[in-house]
């Protein structure tokens, strides 16, 4: 029994010392490319918090009062500095509550503005942050405004009228950005991607996972679907797992049900995106009166974002099949492990912070 393991452990130094030198063997720019895109997705995690948007919400009760509701992004028990600033008069006229719910800090508070129209709002603070924040002022008239603050535009002027498709440009910009910095989609898109090869299977797939993240982005954030989204982001992280295992077993000859029918498992994970992309619109919140426009423009804005990045991928892919760099044959496997390290990574972190 002794003799087996120690040649069992010997045989596990001998495959380690291959792997070693076989990766000594890899060309050195495609290393680094492959080194620098993990620490890339590995960093990730750890801005995404700051990246949710700040929220400013002012409703008018009566002629000249708003109730105010300020939303702050927090980083475990640290709020972001961050305060709205009017250019006119305001008064506040009961005192300010604040709660913390997980990730963030709500204030709330009645404020008097006789003439808030045409005045300059803006966020203190917003131009040391990777954050945006979203306003939104709604008129006892049924006229609403929203706008989208950065760190290089930290104010805005309230028009006298909002143009109407102010709202769809403001959740159009919202979506399309989330998918691009969603680097879990992404990354589950590319493993996707990797999986199909092109083609009219790549068409079914990626209409596959378009319909469903679709059907639970909509019940979710219409509030149809309540699920916590902690459990929702390690099953995502999870999934990833899964189809980067895939991968790694098609190269080795044994085909598996995404090989086989990749638009099922992007049917079956593009719901649980789906809630992932609805936790996100959570944190903003859909505005009053315009929420089937901004549902459906923030639904744009995703697809939008989802199809760059496809184009992106198969484009490169496109020219690193013209352009064919020196590898050793097992070279291949090395983006599906990468890809799965990551996700891994992201599954523990997740799942540990229940």
């Amino acid at each position: 029994m002794i003799r087996r393991n120690k040649m069992e452990i010997q045989s596990s130094i001998r495959s380690i010392s291959s792997a070693v030198s076989q990766l000594n063997a890899l060309p050195r720019d495609l290393l680094r490319l492959w080194v620098i895109l993990f620490v890339c997705f590995l960093v990730a995690p750890a801005s995404a918090h700051e990246l949710r948007p700040a929220y400013l919400e002012l409703r008018e009760t009566k002629p000249g009062e708003f109730k105010v509701l300020w939303k702050t992004p927090m980083v475990g028990d640290l709020r972001l500095s961050l305060s709205p600033a009017f250019s006119g008069d305001t008064t506040a006229v009961t005192e300010v509550i604040m709660r913390t719910p997980p990730g963030a800090a709500i204030q709330t508070w009645t404020l008097r503005a006789p003439s808030l129209r045409g005045q300059t709002v803006g966020i203190r603070g917003l131009e040391g942050t990777m954050t945006d924040a979203l306003l939104r002022v709604e008129f006892a008239d049924g006229s609403s405004w929203t706008q989208r603050l950065t760190a290089r535009m930290t104010s805005a002027k309230i028009p006298l009228r909002e143009a109407p498709l102010a709202v769809a440009g403001v959740y159009f910009k919202l979506g399309g950005e989330h998918i691009l910095t969603g680097f879990d989609h992404l990354l589950f898109i590319l493993a996707m991607l990797i999986i199909t090869r092109g083609g009219w299977m790549l068409v079914k797939t990626i209409t596959a996972f378009t319909v469903a993240h679709s059907v639970t982005l909509t019940l979710a954030a219409l509030g149809f679907v309540h699920v916590p989204q902690p459990p929702v982001e390690a099953v995502i992280a999870l999934s990833i797992v899964f189809v980067a295992a895939e991968i790694v077993r098609g190269q080795q000859g044994r085909k598996g049900i995404t090989a086989s029918a990749p638009w099922v498992v992007a049917f079956t994970f593009g719901l649980l995106h789906g809630l992932g992309f609805a936790g996100a619109l959570s944190e903003v919140g859909l505005p009053e009166g315009s929420i089937p426009l901004a549902l459906l423009f923030f639904s744009f804005g995703v697809e939008a974002g989802h199809f760059l990045f496809v184009g992106v991928v198969l484009s490169v892919m496109a020219i690193a099949r013209r352009v064919k760099l020196p590898a050793p044959p097992w070279a291949q496997v090395l983006p599906p492990y990468a890809i799965g390290s990551i996700a891994m990574f992201w599954l523990i972190q997740r799942v540990a912070a229940f």
